[in-house]
């Protein structure tokens, strides 16, 4: 009877433990789901700026076996379209002599996740602020480099905030 009781208390201390509910907001596996994801509209003077995003995005939905992502319309279940509204590197502190030392990086974007089917906007983002600063060295080069990771680190995560809104918006049934 002790070892019925014991086998019990086990099956549902790991009923209880296997139904946690832990959600990996990274993974979508529900019903597959085609995206259109479109080049954005670029209003900045830095040009390639939409490709970055529109391959940076492409590899975060490459996350889900149950997405795919299309450069076409016909055929898909969402489309996801945005637009770059400003790109700006103002001086954000200075150093000896009144050098600037250190610039920040401000890209601002708008966004739309919409259900083609059923017409229905699922996700918007009128308007959204990325920052990130990077240090100003003496070496131009070093500080072309430096920008071009600050704009990198905005784009890479700019990409994921945009995956997992998306995913999380996605019905699992």
């Amino acid at each position: 009877m002790k070892t019925v009781c014991r086998f019990f208390s086990l099956l549902i201390a790991a009923c209880i433990l296997a139904s946690c509910g832990y959600h990996n907001p990274n993974v979508y596996n529900g019903p597959h789901k085609v995206i259109y994801i479109t080049e954005w509209k670029n209003r900045t003077s830095q040009l390639g700026l939409d490709s970055k995003i529109y391959r940076t995005l492409t590899r975060w939905f490459q996350n889900s076996r149950s997405i795919s992502t299309v450069r076409e319309k016909a055929g898909a279940d969402l489309i996801l379209a945005g637009e770059i509204i400003s790109l700006e590197l103002p001086s954000l502190a200075y150093g000896a002599n009144n050098v600037t030392a250190e610039v920040k990086v401000r890209l601002r974007v708008r966004y739309v996740l919409k259900d083609i089917a059923s017409n229905k906007i699922l996700m918007e983002v009128p308007d959204e602020l990325w920052i990130e600063d990077y240090l100003i060295s003496t070496n131009s080069s070093t500080n072309i480099d430096n920008e071009k990771r600050a704009l990198d680190t905005i784009i890479d995560d700019l990409s994921q905030r945009i995956y997992q809104r998306t995913v999380s918006r996605l019905p699992t049934l």
